[in-house]
């Protein structure tokens, strides 16, 4: 299994993820009693020598429930019949998870409504409150 290749900043080497095939619960009639096509897929993001520590805590804050005692994030593909394209398509989520927590989120700006906006509004509440009153029976006081 070659390395992982996210992007130009990181590649993660195929010797810090474990691969173990196991049998699917999938379609495929007899072929799912006889052929392991289920593939998990193990990795340590706190221990990985190419992830820097930035993207690692965003990485494990994100996905924090995946990740197990152990400080592995394990991950499943049975949706195929056959291995090598569960394979490639546990990898695929990997590699989209990372790119995911990859750069920080922004940093969300304080504003404040306008001056036209808050005219408009109240504005709105009184046309609103005006129609709502037209629509009551009126009172004895009215008479």
């Amino acid at each position: 299994m070659p390395d992982l290749y996210v992007n130009s900043r990181l590649t993660i080497p195929e010797k810090e993820i474990s691969v173990t095939t196991a049998r699917s619960s999938g379609p495929g009639g007899q072929n799912v009693n006889k052929v392991n096509s289920k593939i998990t897929l193990r990795w340590s993001p706190e221990r990985s020598s190419q992830l820097d520590a930035a993207w690692c805590r965003r990485f494990t804050t994100r996905y924090g429930n995946r990740i197990n005692r152990e400080g592995q994030l394990v991950l499943h593909s049975e949706q195929y019949r056959d291995q090598i394209r569960n394979l490639a398509d546990v990898r695929s989520k990997l590699v989209s998870m990372l790119l995911e927590c990859q750069s920080a989120p922004k940093a969300r700006r304080k504003t404040r409504p306008t001056k036209g906006s808050q005219r408009r509004r109240l504005e709105h509440k009184r046309e609103q409150s005006e129609k709502k009153r037209r629509r009551q029976k009126p009172s004895r006081d009215d008479f």
